[in-house]
């Protein structure tokens, strides 16, 4: 969530990232070894979107101006040794006061698309347990209206990891069911203030990644874990991960009803949730390690897409971790079966995976909550793709694109999707 150093900061405020929209994948997208030269927008089809992607923390800045309130990566950024050089996001990419030379920006680039994030705080400083800050519903007004004079169409992600922090203290956040009542009134602030605008939501961005940096390594706020993830001052690495999941998907399956209910024939929108997707390739040419890159896949895109598709976590995850699963009741089962207009899919690279459950691995990877898998950029010392990205441990591999597209394109019965997140 923080930009750790100046090339990022320019990056971001070049926004830089593409979106693009893979509407129900009809077309076949080309491998990295006949990527064809001159490549023009008239050579994808009609309605194909173009666009750059934010998140409201890493670059609005103005953390408590204008009646914000404080949210749990403020204070988790503002803990000494939490983040690299002790940095934090108090002026970030100062989004909050240049936004209008932002859009600016992207006009310029011609993007047609903006996926942005809504600051939780910025609309309910003290979450539920407070008012609605109109300065909020303003700023983000004038984006919108802003985007849309300039043709450029709003995206927005509801919660994208910045948590009030007052629902922390309250009562542990994503840890507990009540979480669910909260969030689902956010949303519902969220569609009556912008919903005559915006045709695009997603309720929340990389459930997957979420459990795993801030439940299960504890390097993302609150900073939960336990041995062997890391040395944290509250957390059970292998238990938190599943409810704060089992919470997300249910914030969000309660947010879509009330959408569906009562916003979206009259605003006329649709509604997903966003995937942290790695494309995983086999490590060894042995079948321990194929079966590795199913339970890969399974423990990071299905754990948070099986539920909304079907209606119950992935066979992968049960034969692992069995009764350890929360459950849904049957009434839960009818609210998040089919609980998505869409997929969104941010992806940044392609790991090798390997099987820990007859092989000897590191500690952590060989634990049932990671499915008995170890993912690593290096077979030999050899990196799995030419190019290294801004992240030392992912590398650039243009297949991986199209194999995680027809990965969810098969599981998922061709549901419309959107590369919500891509690049270096």
């Amino acid at each position: 969530m923080i930009n750790h150093t100046n090339k990022m900061k320019m990056l971001e405020r070049q926004l830089s990232v593409v979106m693009t929209l893979l509407c129900c994948v009809h077309f076949h997208v080309q491998s990295s070894n006949h990527v064809e030269d001159g490549i023009r927008r008239s050579h994808f089809p009609e309605g194909f979107l173009f666009g750059t992607a934010t998140s409201s923390y890493q670059i609005e800045g103005a953390p408590l101006e204008d009646g914000k309130g404080s949210s749990n990566w403020d204070a988790f950024s503002h803990t000494p040794g939490k983040i690299e050089n002790d940095e934090n996001g108090d002026i970030a990419d100062d989004h909050y006061h240049r936004y209008l030379e932002d859009i600016e920006l992207m006009s310029s680039l011609g993007v047609n698309v903006y996926r942005f994030s809504i600051s939780w705080t910025r609309i309910l400083p003290r979450g539920i347990y407070g008012d609605i800050n109109p300065s909020g519903i303003m700023f983000y007004n004038k984006i919108i209206d802003n985007l849309l004079l300039r043709g450029i169409e709003p995206f927005v992600t509801i919660h994208h990891h910045d948590l009030p922090l007052e629902l922390g203290k309250r009562y542990g956040g994503w840890t507990s069911p009540l979480i669910q009542r909260d969030f689902v009134h956010f949303a519902e602030i969220c569609f009556k203030s912008f919903g005559d605008r915006v045709k695009y939501w997603t309720t929340i961005n990389e459930p997957s990644l979420v459990v795993d940096l801030a439940y299960m390594r504890g390097i993302f706020p609150p900073g939960h874990c336990s041995p062997p993830f890391g040395n944290c001052y509250t957390g059970n690495s292998d238990v938190e991960p599943l409810i704060v999941m089992h919470n997300m998907l249910l914030s969000h399956a309660k947010a879509v009803e009330l959408y569906r209910k009562h916003f979206q024939a009259k605003q006329g929108g649709s509604i997903g949730i966003v995937a942290h997707a790695f494309m995983y390739e086999p490590l060894r040419d042995e079948e321990c390690d194929r079966q590795a890159v199913n339970r890969a896949l399974a423990f990071v895109i299905a754990w948070v897409l099986d539920p909304l598709v079907f209606g119950e976590y992935p066979d992968e995850m049960h034969s692992i971790l069995g009764r350890q699963l929360p459950r849904f009741s049957l009434k839960e089962k009818s609210l998040i079966k089919g609980s998505l207009d869409f997929i969104g899919i941010n992806h940044y690279g392609t790991l090798y995976a390997k099987d820990c459950s007859l092989s000897a691995c590191p500690l952590g990877t060989d634990r049932p909550i990671r499915g008995y898998v170890e993912t690593t950029g290096t077979r030999d010392g050899i990196p799995i793709g030419d190019e290294q990205t801004g992240m030392p441990k992912f590398f650039v591999v243009p297949s991986g694109m199209e194999k995680i597209v027809d990965y969810m394109k098969t599981r998922y019965h061709n549901m419309p999707m959107y590369i919500t997140e891509n690049g270096e």
